[in-house]
């Protein structure tokens, strides 16, 4: 039997399995059946809590299908509440993940549910093509400003651009964005989910980032809200470059339990 808790950072879901004992290797097989939402337990995707000498932990990412992914935002918000209620670690940790090493600050938290503020990498080269952007959070993404983002096609335009041949072989993630006065309102097609999700954490930081060069505003905060919940994203911008970006915002304990791999 391997135990497992389920977090959601603004209705992002994920299995994470502590391994500091190095006991679970997972196939990408297995780890597709326990994030298949009708025969498994239902996840976009699955981490590993692992050690690491000289960090507080290693992140460990795969996706829905089964195959290691790039660094996810919401995801490092809910492994830092894993191993807050892990008693791992307290205020403030240090983790390596698949992009290098992050920073993390627990703002206030319960045996639930935490606020956690996440530091990304700092961002520069980023591509401008009129109403579009491509830039790497630890993650790539392309993001797109739009009207009517509720009524926007996000799973077909999304995943046009995903598998577009400008973005072969490994394909991107895309968000489509509409600019509201005090927040903007992003929705992201998921690579390795091959959905619609929540909410992205990346995503996110690449939808406020763009939206920074795309109207002029360098206030350094911008309020982000997705279909999952609200998160804010903090950041300094020198030219066209970003850097101290830290994204904030909710995770949460959905439920603990036990599954057996056949």
């Amino acid at each position: 039997m391997i135990p497992f808790a389920k977090y959601h950072g603004t209705g992002n879901d994920f299995i994470l399995i502590d391994n500091r004992s190095t006991a679970y290797r997972l196939s990408p097989n297995e780890i597709q059946k326990m994030c298949h939402r009708r025969f498994g337990i239902g996840a976009d995707g699955l981490m590993l809590l692992n050690d690491r000498n000289g960090y507080d932990f290693e992140m460990l990412y795969h996706n829905a299908d089964g195959y290691p992914g790039s660094m996810c935002g919401n995801g490092g918000r809910c492994i830092v509440t894993f191993a807050f209620h892990l008693g791992i670690v307290r205020d403030r940790c240090r983790f390596l993940a698949v992009d290098g090493v992050h920073e993390a600050e627990i703002v206030e938290a319960s045996s639930e549910q935490a606020a956690v503020r996440l530091k990304l990498k700092d961002v520069s080269g980023i591509e401008t093509r009129q109403e579009s952007y491509f830039l790497d959070t630890g993650s790539d993404h392309y993001v797109a400003f739009v009207r009517k983002i509720d009524r926007f096609d996000v799973f077909n335009e999304g995943k046009k651009i995903r598998y577009h041949e400008r973005f072969a072989p490994k394909g991107t993630n895309v968000n489509f964005v509409e600019i509201f006065d005090d927040h903007i309102f992003v929705r992201t097609y998921e690579r390795g989910v091959e959905d619609e999700t929540y909410s992205c954490g990346t995503g996110s930081v690449a939808s406020a980032l763009a939206t920074s060069l795309h109207t002029g505003n360098s206030t350094g905060i911008c309020n982000v809200k997705t279909l999952g919940g609200d998160l804010k994203v903090h950041s300094e911008r020198r030219g066209d470059d970003f850097e101290k970006i830290w994204l904030e915002g909710p995770a949460a304990l959905a439920f603990r339990g036990e599954i057996e791999m056949s």
